[in-house]
């Protein structure tokens, strides 16, 4: 694994992060002591991250869902007993 210093780090970074994102990872270096590695991220792309209705099918939702506890909550504060 390549390692540079900050100072080649800031001038070269466009082509570093292309060669990072090309599976190249390198390691910046500070008075030659390893500071951080840079490795490309391996992002889940498109429909692997959609979120909205991952469930869809797998649980049910009860038609009286948002009247479930309707007199308990009530009495908690102070309407119909």
């Amino acid at each position: 694994m390549r390692t540079v210093n900050i100072h080649e780090a800031k001038t070269q970074l466009s082509r570093l992060i292309e060669q990072a994102v090309k599976g190249e990872s390198f390691v910046i270096a500070k008075a030659g002591k390893p500071l951080v590695k840079v490795t490309r991220l391996d992002a889940p792309l498109g429909e692997e991250t959609r979120r909205l209705g991952f469930l869809a099918g797998k649980i049910v939702v009860p038609d009286d869902f948002d009247r479930m506890g309707e007199q308990d909550i009530e009495s908690l504060f102070g309407g119909h007993e």
